[in-house]
């Protein structure tokens, strides 16, 4: 384990806090560790009653480009990811689950961010819309489960929980309602 021997906050913004920690290693080395501070989150993989997986196009503007995604968000303080992984789905696609399976979860890039994803399985979908101020520009696309594989091995799908999340439910051999 290492010691943190200093910490400084370089930088807080609205999604995210940046700090700089000098570190004392095992071996009595000093060095600095950049983290970034990222609340939890929820990923979701819904399901519809044919089986397709429900998933959000998005411009990301951090690798410059629209990405395919299974929705995502940020847990509001005092919120449980359950609530979160309702709100999320209603705000981004239009639809609120009537069964919700938690599937597990991981750190998104551990090496320097402290967010944790939720990851869950959402069906028996019906129509709610919640509007939220940074979703409009979001694009619902149904993609057959069938065809997911071959999706992440092109790259069409290329994020990490995205990834994750859909090898997880065809791992399990989950199908939806």
């Amino acid at each position: 384990m290492e010691k943190t021997i200093s910490s400084k906050v370089v930088y807080e913004g609205r999604a995210l806090k940046l700090r700089v920690d000098t570190v004392l290693k095992p071996d009595g080395k000093t060095t600095t560790r950049e983290i970034v501070e990222h609340k939890d989150c929820v990923a979701v993989v819904v399901l519809d009653q044919k089986d397709n997986v429900i998933m959000v196009r998005q411009y990301r503007k951090a690798v410059g480009k629209h990405l395919l995604e299974i929705p995502a968000g940020s847990i509001d303080d005092g919120e449980q990811p359950i609530a979160a992984v309702r709100r999320e789905l209603q705000e981004e696609i239009g639809y609120l689950p009537n069964k919700i399976d938690k599937l597990g979860g991981f750190y998104s890039t551990p090496g320097y961010c402290s967010e944790y994803l939720h990851l869950y399985m959402a069906s028996y979908l019906i129509p709610s819309r919640l509007e939220a101020e940074d979703t409009e520009d979001i694009k619902v696309e149904r993609v057959p489960l069938s065809r997911i594989p071959d999706m992440i091995a092109s790259g069409e799908i290329c994020d990490a929980k995205s990834v994750a999340g859909l090898f997880r439910v065809i791992s399990l051999g989950l199908k939806g309602s």
